[in-house]
């Protein structure tokens, strides 16, 4: 493996091939980023009532998020520590206990062993079940989105989202919050999971060119972009934190890929909530309300908000990811309005969406193009408005204008960059001080 000065170079802006595709470096990141790093796992709409629980992945690793008697969540592991079997094969429900279906070992909804088969007969009541507990994952939870990480030392959840959490309460502070429509939509796609996260993350610049034909159907507000031929840098910004993550807008669309009667009935509802939303985080975070976002938490959870789309890009390889995907919504917005967002999602950005199709393609394409040795020795690039970035006495993070741009994807492989450099939170922490 290349030392990671020479994988990331120039701030950001050069990529070496080979991290789309190398082993060696793949088990690098599930060591230094998805072992350490906070990764979304579920919502608290999913798992609201004692005993539910969901089970996800963190990495490749095969986690249970589950709801406590008194509301607190608890995660672990979901591998006995006798002979390493799962000991729950569904994805959700509830339940009051998991049993290996083994050797019969059961655990308690707080992951802590609390049966053995012949416990007194066979082990001679000889076993430390406390020490034998599944293996424990910390959970945190920001406005309802449910986080984990296995590092002890990790900062908290609000601090590991840095200047993003500002941006996020622009829609997760609305009145009654925020929820998922699932059970979420999956697909396999054969990727590298960098390779969406940085699209989502900020390349605005495929939208007209990718999705011309798709756009041209769909109508509406950005129908105009089809082709690169109507862009403006006045109609929307990107940003960069220096924790990684990211996001473009577009003001004023957040109804643009809901077109005709439905689309009138999303603005409606973002019009009338407008003022109260304003209210409550300020001018500035309404005109972010009203905008159509791309964005990611780095390192692999991704969000349209507008569109409203909630995906998470789970690693599969070095080369296949699995894709979840949810819809979000208002809490408090009409069943109607819910189940018409939910429609127009699986329509774009669903299993076989219009949108999804494209981006799905483009991903695939990306990652086995390297699949080749000579190709693989080169380099690609992202400088597209480099140097034109900007501070904000109100808006956390570095700002440039227009959303059009690659300063907030430049800004995710600078935070992979000192991940995998193996920098501790400590070194880490001083890093985003100077940056902002």
């Amino acid at each position: 493996m290349k030392p990671i000065n020479k994988l990331i170079q120039q701030d950001g802006a050069i990529q070496d091939r080979s991290i789309y595709w190398d082993e060696d470096i793949y088990q690098k990141e599930m060591e230094e980023i998805f072992a350490r790093c906070w990764l979304f796992l579920t919502h608290d709409s999913v798992i609201p009532e004692a005993g539910d629980y969901q089970v996800t992945t963190m990495g490749e690793d095969n986690v249970i998020v589950a709801r406590q008697k008194d509301g607190s969540l608890k995660g672990f592991v979901n591998s006995c520590t006798h002979r390493g079997n799962y000991v729950c094969f569904s994805e959700g429900g509830n339940a009051r206990s998991f049993v290996c279906p083994y050797h019969g070992w059961a655990f308690g909804i707080d992951g802590q062993l609390i049966d053995v088969p012949l416990e007194e007969q066979a082990y001679f009541n000889d076993i430390d079940k406390e020490s034998l507990a599944l293996k424990h994952v910390r959970i945190e939870s920001y406005k309802g989105f449910i986080f984990g990480t296995f590092d002890e030392e990790a900062p908290s959840l609000g601090d590991y989202l840095g200047g993003m959490a500002w941006y996020l309460d622009s829609f997760m502070d609305v009145p009654g919050g925020m929820e998922l429509i699932g059970p979420p939509m999956k697909s396999i796609l054969n990727c590298n999971w960098k390779n969406p996260s940085e699209n989502f993350i900020g390349d605005g610049y495929h939208v007209g060119w990718a999705h011309a034909s798709a756009l041209e159907i769909a109508g509406g507000a950005l129908a105009s972009m089809k082709g690169l031929n109507d862009y403006s840098p006045n109609s929307g910004l990107q940003v960069t934190v220096p924790e990684g993550h990211g996001f473009g807008v577009i003001w004023d669309a957040a109804a643009a890929l809901h077109p005709g009667p439905p689309g009138v009935a999303y603005q409606k509802w973002l019009d009338e909530r407008s003022p109260a939303v304003r209210n409550i985080v300020g001018e500035t975070r309404e005109k972010f309300y009203n905008g159509h976002w791309d964005a990611t938490i780095f390192p692999n959870c991704s969000f349209l908000y507008g569109t409203n789309t909630f995906k998470v890009w789970q690693p599969r390889g070095p080369r296949q990811i699995e894709v979840f995907t949810w819809t979000l919504v208002e809490k408090e917005m009409p069943e109607e309005l819910k189940q018409m967002i939910h429609s127009d999602n699986m329509l774009t950005f669903g299993t076989a969406g219009i949108l999804e199709s494209d981006d799905g393609e483009n991903f695939e394409n990306c990652t086995h193009s390297n699949k080749g040795y000579a190709t693989r020795q080169g380099t690609i690039y992202l400088g597209m408005g480099r140097g034109r970035e900007r501070t904000d006495p109100e808006m956390p993070g570095l700002v440039s204008d227009g959303w059009v741009n690659e300063s907030s994807t430049r800004g995710m492989y600078r935070r992979w960059a000192e991940l995998m450099e193996g920098k501790s939170w400590d070194e880490l922490s001083k890093t985003t001080k100077v940056s902002k």
